[in-house]
């Protein structure tokens, strides 16, 4: 708190004008430690209270402070530091959360860093591959790396003439992610490295992604996510990496990894050992839930949309699919199963573009989900597959033409289950 109180006074300074410190100190401690409000904002708040006591125009206030030299990426090295930067934007990422308006990394010939520009700012976009000279952003830090934050006193100039950017990441110490489990990957924006097997690549026809599928460890299964614009080397389902840097994104309650240009990638000579890799499960098929059936998805993302809206990208024209949430029971417990396109298509005998015709006589794609419920729930089959979440992600799933005598022992002995309900 004090570097950002000395901080404040010394842009003041500039101005002829010596505010106390003692009086920044206090009004930065009423914010941050009574009001819990983040220290940018902040800091922010306290230097608009002193330019409005000694009458000190804003624009020209944060107009004089974006005249001192500008600072290069590897410089950095303070939490709560206000810069000026000639970058390039190497790479734009996804984003899920409303109050941003854009998140990726910033390149210049020293290094790498990452930036986040908030939807509050009013500012316009920034291009992938457009450099820019960024005045007034804050220096954040999390997890040992350096940030940098657009906010509303921040401006952007495009630059006519491209900035160099030099290969690696940036970190205050010069070193990569800590290596850790993926069961221990629980906090979205965190980087890391991981070491892991790839179980499973999916079909991807979305031009920005190189590949994207399962990755998993001793420890545990998670989606990974490698954008073309990472320039990284493709992956060969059934090989062991280590994945260096990657950034761990959470979208709708679930984690996942995404690979960027500070990311790399190394094939391990080794078979790590996935932990729990594999799950089966036999049961009734009890349900079949909201989402299944004929559905659309993103273009983009691939995620179904809702409504006919991505939560990502919005309004967009989806492509049709096909997908089972089926819920399997076994008498003792239930089971949530995740059914592709193609084990959907066998298991029924109906294919997508039948599947689409269908919908299309009906003027109804609930139709669709009306002959998956008739043809499949209430009979007997097993699931094997990954185990992500409450979900099985199914390889396959098989009718049980007999009932197993023990499971139908099991399901009799069951307190409630194939009995006649009470009558009030």
């Amino acid at each position: 708190m004090k570097q950002t109180a000395e901080s404040i006074r010394d842009r003041f300074l500039k101005l002829g004008i010596d505010v106390p410190l003692i009086d920044i100190e206090s009004r930065l401690d009423e914010l941050i430690t009574k009001f819990k409000v983040p220290t940018n904002e902040a800091q922010r708040s306290v230097t608009n209270y002193f330019l409005k006591k000694y009458s000190i125009p804003k624009n020209e206030f944060y107009a004089r402070q974006a005249e001192p030299q500008l600072t290069k990426i590897a410089d950095i090295s303070e939490k709560g530091q206000w810069a000026n930067l000639k970058v390039k934007v190497i790479q734009l990422w996804e984003n899920t959360h409303e109050s941003i308006s854009q998140v990726g990394l910033l390149g210049d010939e020293t290094g790498i860093i990452k930036f986040t520009k908030w939807q509050s700012t009013g500012l316009p976009d920034l291009k992938q591959g457009e450099s820019y000279l960024l005045r007034n952003i804050v220096i954040d830090e999390y997890n040992g790396r350096f940030s940098v934050k657009l906010n509303r006193t921040s401006s952007m100039e495009k630059l006519a003439e491209g900035v160099e950017v030099a290969g690696g990441d940036f970190t205050p110490a010069a070193r990569e992610s800590e290596l850790r489990n993926i069961a221990d990957l629980k906090e979205s924006n965190q980087w890391a490295t991981i070491r892991g097997k790839i179980i499973q690549l999916w079909e991807n026809q979305h031009e920005s992604i190189e590949q994207t599928g399962l990755i998993g460890d001793e420890t545990g299964v998670i989606k990974f996510t490698n954008w073309a614009s990472s320039e990284l080397p493709d992956m060969e389902e059934g090989k062991s990496y280590s994945l260096k840097n990657v950034v761990v994104d959470e979208w709708n309650g679930r984690f996942a990894v995404t690979l960027n240009r500070s990311s790399f990638i190394e094939e391990l000579d080794e078979d790590i050992k996935v932990g729990a890799s594999i799950s089966t499960y036999s049961g009734a098929m009890v349900d079949i839930q909201t989402g299944s059936g004929l559905i659309k998805r993103c273009p983009q993302c691939k995620r179904a949309l809702v409504k006919g809206a991505c939560p990502e990208h919005g309004k967009v024209k989806g492509e049709y699919d096909l997908r089972i949430k089926a819920v399997l029971d076994s008498g003792t417990s239930t089971q949530d199963v995740l059914i592709n396109r193609e084990l959907t298509e066998a298991l029924v005998g109906l294919s997508l573009d039948s599947a689409i015709a269908m919908a299309a006589d009906a003027l109804d794609p609930g139709v669709v989900l009306d002959k998956l419920k008739h043809e499949l729930v209430g009979r007997y089959y097993t699931a094997s597959g990954h185990k992500l979440d409450r979900y099985i992600l199914a390889d396959s799933i098989t009718p049980m033409t007999s009932l197993d005598i023990g499971l139908l022992e099991e399901m009799l002995s069951e307190p409630g289950v194939l009995t006649e309900p009470e009558v009030e």
